[in-house]
């Protein structure tokens, strides 16, 4: 809700009470019903349908703005209305992470690495996000090495969202393991919830006082810099008695080499 929608209401309305009641509305949009998971798993099947266009379509010579603009397209033919495609190619030694589009004029050469990422809606107006790296020769051990942790980080994660857990707990165990394996801590919002908003609780960090719960879609991004690289993964899931089953993003959590 935009500040100068409220600004309206309160002038047209001086004498009104006005009460806090994010709270209440986001116990009930972050539990999603049946239909919603649907259409949310309907987002992410076309998102992978989006990235699979990018792997197969990038090449040399393209501007990184190129290869966002084939996702932005691909999302838009299949029902897809807003989203950003953030996006980044870099080369081993100048690890960068994900840009936006005044950050995308960088002209990709033959083995670059290139990081995307799609976090649009879809049909359904549901917001999902899926994130790979693409290597446009072949991957170093170094990379490989670094994906196999950050599925590690990843799992650690999804392994400590089960419903009643609080997120400032597992933010906090998170960065207790991450230092431990001689990575940075973590500082960004890393996990966190999805829906008719991109960023939605609940949200994995210190001051988040909701906890996990039944049918919450869920976002896990673990990313870091280390050594000549950057290293990431992006999925969404949908929370279940247990804890999240398999991500909805059926996609290889793979660095992808083309060319």
């Amino acid at each position: 809700m935009s500040f100068a929608l409220v600004d309206y209401i309160k002038k047209q309305f001086p004498d009104a009470n006005y009460v806090e009641a994010s709270d209440l509305v986001d116990k009930i949009k972050v539990i999603k019903s049946d239909e919603e998971l649907d259409l949310i798993r309907g987002t992410a099947r076309q998102q992978v349908a989006t990235m699979e266009a990018v792997i197969k379509e990038i090449k040399p010579g393209m501007k990184d703005s190129d290869v966002a603009a084939i996702a932005l397209h691909m999302g838009n033919n299949l029902g897809s209305e807003q989203g950003v495609y953030l996006c980044q190619s870099w080369q081993i030694g100048s690890p960068a992470a994900i840009g936006p589009r005044h950050n995308q004029d960088r002209i990709i050469q033959e083995g670059d690495s290139f990081n995307m990422l799609v976090e649009n809606n879809g049909a359904g107006g549901y917001f999902t996000e899926i994130g790979r790296t693409i290597v446009l020769g072949e991957a170093t051990q170094e990379q490989h090495d670094e994906l196999l942790f950050t599925l590690e980080a990843q799992r650690f994660t999804l392994n400590l969202i089960r419903p009643g857990t609080s997120c400032s707990e597992i933010w906090d165990k998170y960065n207790s393991f991450m230092v431990e394996n001689g990575r940075d801590a973590e500082t960004r919002l890393y996990c966190h919830g999805q829906g008719y908003d991109m960023v939605e609780r609940p949200l994995i960090r210190k001051d988040e006082t909701m906890t996990i719960a039944k049918n919450m879609n869920i976002v896990c991004h673990p990313g870091y810099m280390r050594g000549n690289v950057y290293s990431w993964i992006c999925d969404n899931y949908i929370i279940g008695t247990d804890g999240p089953g398999d991500s909805i993003h059926v996609m290889p959590q793979k660095i992808f080499e083309v060319g």
